[in-house]
């Protein structure tokens, strides 16, 4: 396709040459041209498809595309082309918009076919690799390089990186794959070449078409592992189905060889020699080469899909002609362990192998008797002669499984009947309740198996004894027994298993009763007895009675431990909000909201605690049957309960302290203290040492929180009374005593009296840093104005002097007067207002210094000069 230029002289300025009328008309018609040309090839190239199935043709598709489209598009560029356009775009013309249109379609038709034949290139010695390649052994090698080749196009191309262009690629190259398998295997010449090379070209074969698939899934693999690639989700059908089928038949004709090859190795020259009998092997070889005679004069393609039933079939006819051999193998081979279908019992399952095998083999023998003479062969005598060998074992080994089952079966089912129905995990009778001890249903799994395998004999057409078949008939009543016992026992042991050791002890009667209603079971009923659908009512009743109880239990130990949770979660330490903007509470004030706060606390505790013996006489009155709080059935339960609250007590210490030791270390101020000026000392006021005590005795406090929970009398849930010692001395229990003890409160408390010691030292050794301006209060002002009057100094000298002290309280203007650390807040402002007033006394006695002085000088120059005048006189 050729753009004419119009024979028009087109010198000239664009500018003036879009006004010339006869111009504009003559390259109108000409663009007219062009886009009809260029319309015409573009649509002549994407009606265009690839010359061919395998992957090359597409190549030359793009390649053929890109010459032309690149030849039209190098015509548009040229000078004189472009000269017109400009024209047209000057003069306005409505013909050059559909022009410039159809030349953007070309030049995105360009631009993709350009990238196309880039990355397609790439690909291109792979794929003539995969096309002419000598041999599978190069096919072998160019698959990964391929694949991986591939996968960059996929990562880079604009085009190439979509299922609507990639997949048809791919699946060229499995059909390229699947032709040169289809060329190098063929049936009608692979059985007569040699055995060794042709199970060495169906492996390669096999090996190719594997390869494929394998190389494919694993780059897809390093797709989905990088997570920025887009995945291959590609349809498997058009890229693997056919390659899928061609490895089935390949897998089939090795099998076939292998077996061949087997026939060969037996009736070798050695079995000539031995037997004597040349001629007859030589029969007998003439018979295994007859066992692919079907193979090489198909009349269908077994590569193809479509063939697959055809092949099927032959695959089935030639294993049916060596199976009696390879039956006889399985028969030998799993004698002892004979493979069982599912849900098959041990016996009549193997006795159901065996008949499977029999089934099999006999088969064959029926086909061979259709033809009489395949049975009068050498090798159909052969084949009968192993046939009834095989099936004379196969009987004794049914006689010999069957004969067994039934005599052990007589001797040990009257005895597994009367087994007890439950036994436990102890031998003897528990003497105390043990959470361990459990109870089993005692139906044996051989009595299940003698079950089953009475119906798989019958099945067989096995005589079976009189009290099998009388077991087997009961077997739903049996079911319903052990589902029942054993949803019974489940209950039961679910009850135990909620119960803690405290509450084992608690329910010791509750349980030795509930075992005694188990106790026929477990020692009196068989499975021959007529009450057991009773027993296992009786069982439940009381099973579902103690259930009650245990729940009541449990409900009052919800109510006992939700107090013990609120007491647990209570906080020791609140501290007060600040007032306004950076105003906190000063330190007494900030422990004394502590201390009354914990007082509230306290007291709701305290409510809390009492409420507790309450709840244990209601568990002392359903367990025992009375309310007395010291019944001796519940000894334990009220000890584990003090002990719980112990634990809780200790925690609530542990957890507060803990939690106030990261106030202190958290840089979040929680209350302030102030610097002043003790003469001659810096300190904070209070002082470090008040500070000191008032976290000591907070600290005490929090422990001594403990002292309110009264300590039970021994054996009870009742306090103890308080105990007078002497006259005035009296002494209550608490639990105090064994809370404060604990090495982890005694640590904490330490700990946090550690922390504000070292806390308090480092705001100290700030305050150091004011101690540069110690000459203001440490000079004795007097003194030293005093001492300066008698020097008569300059002004100069006051000047200077005057000009240190202001210095000195500008600069403490301009110092921080508010420091942060930890949970303290140094208030800076009453230290610097007195180091300023301090300076300015200082400039104050200056001042009066220098105006005494002053006057001093000047009443002595006022008689000067009053003298001087009077001596003019």
């Amino acid at each position: 396709t050729k753009l004419e230029i119009p024979a028009i002289n087109l010198d000239g300025e664009v500018t003036v040459l879009a006004t010339v009328p006869e111009v504009v008309e003559a390259l109108e018609s000409c663009a007219m041209t062009w886009q009809k040309l260029i319309s015409t090839a573009l649509e002549e190239q994407l009606k265009k498809v690839p010359q061919g199935n395998g992957p090359l043709a597409e190549v030359d598709f793009w390649r053929e595309r890109n010459d032309t489209l690149s030849a039209l598009t190098e015509q548009t560029k040229l000078p004189d082309v472009q000269k017109v356009l400009e024209i047209l775009q000057e003069a306005e013309s409505e013909h050059i918009g559909d022009l410039q249109i159809v030349l953007s379609d070309l030049r995105k038709h360009h631009v993709e076919a350009l990238d196309n034949i880039k990355f397609l290139s790439t690909l291109e010695r792979h794929l003539k690799n995969l096309t002419y390649g000598t041999g599978f052994n190069v096919v072998l090698d160019t698959i990964p390089s391929l694949m991986n080749a591939l996968r960059m196009v996929w990562i880079i191309s604009r085009h190439y990186n979509t299922d609507e262009r990639m997949v048809p690629l791919m699946e060229r190259i499995a059909w390229e794959i699947s032709t040169r398998v289809y060329k190098v295997v063929d049936l009608h010449t692979l059985f007569k070449e040699d055995r060794a090379a042709a199970k060495k070209k169906i492996a390669e074969a096999k090996s190719t078409l594997e390869q494929w698939k394998k190389y494919y899934f694993a780059v897809r693999a390093q797709i989905e592992a990088s997570g920025r690639e887009q995945h291959w989700e590609f349809d498997r059908k058009r890229l693997f189905e056919k390659t899928d089928y061609m490895t089935s038949v390949c897998q089939d004709l090795y099998d076939i060889l292998q077996i061949i090859e087997e026939f060969y190795n037996i009736f070798g020259p050695e079995l000539k020699t031995v037997t004597g009998h040349p001629k007859r092997v030589d029969d007998l070889l003439r018979r295994v080469n007859g066992l692919t005679s079907p193979m090489e004069e198909l009349t269908f393609d077994p590569f193809s899909i479509k063939s697959a039933r055809d092949w099927k079939l032959i695959m089935k006819e030639f294993k049916e002609e060596v199976s009696v051999e390879n039956v006889k193998q399985i028969f030998v081979q799993n004698l002892k362990d004979p493979p069982l279908y599912k849900n098959h019992p041990p016996v009549a399952g193997a006795i159901y192998w065996s008949r499977s095998l029999f089934y099999r083999i006999k088969h064959t023998i029926i086909r061979f008797q259709e033809v009489e003479e395949l049975l009068a062969s050498e090798r159909g005598k052969e084949v009968k002669q192993i046939y009834l060998q095989v099936a004379k074992r196969m009987k004794e080994y049914e006689d010999q499984k069957y004969n067994q089952w039934r005599d052990g079966t007589e001797q040990i089912l009257p005895l597994l009947l009367k087994n007890t129905l439950l036994t436990s995990s102890v031998t003897e009778e528990p003497v105390t309740t043990k959470k361990s001890v459990r109870f089993m249903v005692n139906f044996s799994p051989i009595l299940q198996e003698i079950i089953i395998e009475t119906k798989y004999m019958e099945q067989l057409g096995f005589p079976v004894p009189e009290v099998a078949r009388y077991v087997a008939l009961q077997e739903d009543k049996y079911l319903r027994y052990t589902n029942g016992l054993k949803n019974m026992l489940d209950r039961y042991h679910k009850l135990m298993e909620i119960l803690n050791e405290a509450e084992t002890k608690l329910l010791d009667d509750h349980i030795q009763e509930l075992w005694r209603v188990f106790k026929s079971g477990h020692r009196r009923l068989s499975w021959n007895s007529l009450g057991i659908g009773d027993f296992i009512v009786r069982c439940t009743q009381a099973i579902r009675k103690f259930e009650s109880l245990v729940h009541q239990i449990h409900n009052n130990s919800e109510d006992i431990s939700n107090k013990l949770l609120f007491i647990e979660s209570t906080n020791l330490f609140k501290f007060p909000l600040s007032k306004n903007g950076d105003e906190l509470p000063k330190s007494k004030e900030f422990f004394e909201y502590i201390k009354r706060e914990r007082a509230k606390d306290v007291a709701h505790m305290v409510r809390k605690y009492i409420a507790i013996p309450q709840l244990l006489i209601k568990v002392e009155g359903r367990v025992a049957n009375t309310n007395s709080g010291k019944s001796p059935k519940l000894t334990s339960y009220y000890a584990y309960w003090e002990n719980r609250i112990y634990q809780v007590l200790t925690q609530l210490i542990v957890k507060n302290l803990q939690a106030f030791n990261a106030a202190v270390l958290a840089n979040v101020p929680l209350f302030q203290t102030e610097a002043i000026l003790s003469v001659p000392e810096i300190i904070l006021q209070p002082n470090a040492s008040e500070i000191d005590k008032m976290t000591a005795q907070c600290i005490r406090d929090c422990v001594e929180v403990t002292k309110h929970f009264v300590r039970w009398m021994h054996g009870t849930c009742i306090e103890c009374p308080p105990q007078h010692i002497g006259e005035d001395e009296v002494i209550t229990f608490s639990f105090y005593s064994d809370v404060s003890q604990n090495p982890l409160i005694i640590e904490q408390a330490v700990l946090i009296t550690q922390n504000v010691h070292k806390l308090l030292a480092s705001l100290s050794n700030y305050l150091n840093q004011w101690k540069r301006y110690h000459l203001l209060w440490k000079l004795d002002k007097g003194i030293v104005m005093e001492r300066l009057a008698a020097e008569k100094p300059a002004c100069i000298t006051f000047d200077e002097e005057l000009q240190f002290y202001m210095k000195v309280a500008q600069e403490v203007t301009q110092q921080p007067l508010i420091k942060d650390e930890q949970f303290i807040r140094l208030q800076l402002a009453p230290l610097a207002y007195t180091v300023q007033e301090n300076a300015r006394g200082w400039v104050i006695s200056l001042g009066k210094l220098l105006n005494e002085s002053a006057r001093e000088e000047l009443f002595s120059l006022q008689e000067e000069i009053q003298v001087g005048v009077f001596s003019c006189c």
